[in-house]
Formats: C-alpha cells, sequence, structure tokens
C-alpha cells in the first residue's frame, strides 16, 4: 500500500510511523523544511492525561494514556517520567481543590514533600498536587528524531513544490490549514516563551493555578524553561501578543521570583485546530483520511489517533484487496 501523508507535524509524523510499523510505502509533504510551519514546534511536550483531564472529556484520558509508552517505545530515552506538579497560591487553595475534583491519579502534598519533590520551590507553596503517572519529553527533539528515525525507515520526505506521483491512499494532517475548508474546525490560538536562569531547577512541569493568569512551566535543561498556556478563540497565527507576554512573564514570577531575572530567550505563538467539543477526529471519505482538531493535545493524543488511522487505512486496503 502506498500512503501519501500532508503534513509533517506531530500527527503527520506519528502516522508516517504507524504506517510504516505495518509495511505501507509512506511518502509525507512537509509545508516548510525543519518544522518552521508546524504548531507542533511550540508545544510544552506535557504527557499528562490526568491533568488535562480537568479541563477536557473523560476521551482525553482514555486516548492519551497510553501516549507515554508510544513515545518511550519510538523514541528511547527522550521521555522524563518525573510526573507533574500542580501548586497555586494559599489565597486560590480553592481553586486546588477544584482541580483536583474533576481529574484523578494524583497524591496531595504538604509544603514538606512539595520542597523534597523541588527544592527550588521550598517554603512557597502550602499544598500541592502531585500526578506520578504523567511525563514530559522535549517536542524539538522529539520531532526532529522521529523525522529521522522515519527517513531510515524508508519514509520518503517532499515539500509541497514536489510530485508526490501515484498513491493507494491520502491521509490529511495539515491541522489548521484546513481551517474555512473543514467543517466545524476553528482556531484556538497558544502563545509561549522560553526562559533562561540558572537560580531555579526543576525535574518536572509544574502548574500555575490562577483564577486569570494559569501557567504552566516545563524545564528543558541547562536553565531552560519553556512556559505557556494561553488559548485564545481566534486563528490569528501572528507573533505574541504585549498582553500575554506580560502575563505569562507575571505568573512565571509568581512561581518563583527568580524568573524575573531570566532571560527572554525566544516567544512564539501557534494556532491549533479543535473542533466545537475539543476533541480530534478520524475520518474517512474514500480513498482520502484525515486527522484533525487535536487542539492543545497534540502529542498526548497524536499516537493513538495516528494508530486508529492507520488501521483503518490497512482494514480498508485489505478489504479492497479482498474484492
Amino acid at each position: 500500500m502506498r500512503v501519501l501523508v500532508k503534513g509533517a507535524g506531530v500527527a503527520g509524523l506519528c502516522l508516517a510511523h504507524e504506517l510504516s510499523a505495518r509495511g505501507a510505502a509512506v511518502t509525507l509533504v512537509e509545508r516548510e523544511p525543519g518544522f518552521a510551519g508546524a504548531v507542533s514546534w511550540f508545544a510544552g511536550g506535557m504527557l499528562a492525561p490526568w491533568c488535562e483531564r480537568e479541563s477536557a472529556e473523560e476521551a482525553v484520558l482514555t486516548k492519551g494514556v497510553s501516549a507515554i509508552d508510544w513515545w518511550d517505545d519510538a523514541l528511547p530515552g527522550e521521555v522524563s517520567r518525573n510526573g507533574t506538579l500542580v501548586v497555586a497560591p494559599p489565597r486560590d487553595a480553592g481553586e486546588l481543590k477544584r482541580f483536583a475534583s474533576r481529574t484523578s491519579g494524583y497524591e496531595w502534598l504538604d509544603a514538606a514533600a512539595i520542597a523534597r519533590l523541588e527544592p527550588a520551590l521550598a517554603g512557597r507553596f502550602r499544598e500541592a498536587l502531585f500526578f506520578p503517572g504523567e511525563a514530559h519529553l522535549d517536542p524539538r527533539r522529539a520531532l526532529s528524531q522521529l523525522r529521522q528515525k522515519l527517513v531510515e525507515r524508508g519514509v520518503v520526505f517532499l515539500s509541497l513544490a514536489d510530485s508526490a506521483g501515484e498513491h493507494d491512499l491520502v491521509v490529511d494532517c495539515t491541522g489548521a490549514a484546513r481551517i474555512g475548508a473543514t467543517p466545524g474546525l476553528r482556531g484556538v490560538r497558544g502563545e509561549m516563551l522560553y526562559l533562561r536562569t540558572d537560580e531555579v531547577e526543576l525535574s518536572r512541569p509544574v502548574r500555575l493555578i490562577h483564577p486569570r493568569i494559569p501557567l504552566y512551566i516545563v524545564p528543558r535543561g541547562d536553565g531552560l524553561f519553556m512556559c505557556g498556556a494561553t488559548m485564545i478563540e481566534t486563528d490569528d497565527g501572528g507573533p505574541i501578543t504585549a498582553r500575554s507576554l506580560m502575563e505569562l512573564l507575571n505568573a512565571a514570577y509568581a512561581l518563583h521570583p527568580a524568573f524575573g531575572e531570566a532571560r527572554l530567550v525566544e516567544t512564539g505563538a501557534g494556532v491549533r485546530p479543535a473542533f466545537a467539543n475539543n476533541l480530534p477526529r478520524v475520518t474517512r471519505a474514500g480513498q482520502s483520511i484525515a486527522i484533525n482538531g487535536l487542539y492543545r493535545h497534540g502529542f498526548l493524543l497524536s499516537p493513538a489517533l495516528a494508530a486508529e488511522a492507520a488501521e483503518l487505512a490497512v482494514t480498508q486496503d485489505l478489504k479492497g484487496d479482498a474484492a
């Protein structure tokens, strides 16, 4: 079976991985080299199904729980299984309890336990939620290494200008590029920044609950931290706004004052594709399949959606051969 995959973000790469493992000959078309056009490049890389369940449907947990093992198997050594820490200022203790009431898989920590887990946060929070089963990875390393693995498997990468030739099946993984063409698909803007400081050391993603400015900070190593959390209902993919930059910096400072002296090394923004219920879909029409609507769960849900699409492709191909 010859399959053409359109889109080389996290969904397209995961699908190419699943298809090639099933023996398909895969050609993958990327819009821009080096992931310049992929919203996946700006992702947090948190494999956190229980935390995401707090504001998402049960399907995000059930489909996302296997992602940690999938990424660990696909890219050995790239997944950090250190869990997730969720904290809140004392005045927002009620928000922490509300968060806990909407999910599972956590342990309550007191101030002493927080200090043992993350010494940099000692004395800053009275209680926290710890999700020991969660993990994280560096999306940029993961995308680059998965692409290289696919090249070694024989997957062909082409640009939009190249001729793709004949294929038995086409799978669209172009995400937000389909807004306006796919019914019900909308854009949700996410913004992020990278900070560098040698005064803070964290071993896992930390989520700061705040009624107005929620934040997650993900350590990348060597004093580099990715900060994000904005969700703005728009398909505007322009640079980060001044308001969002100030709010993210203020939230980082609230987590730890040392972030006030950190170096701002990068900002970025991307448009996430989403349907009304914020759940992704795999659809098929004739010899075309589409994966879309991954919202803010690209790295968490792409493995499950890719496996579903690959099975659909292989099953339909076998039926066609039998016919």
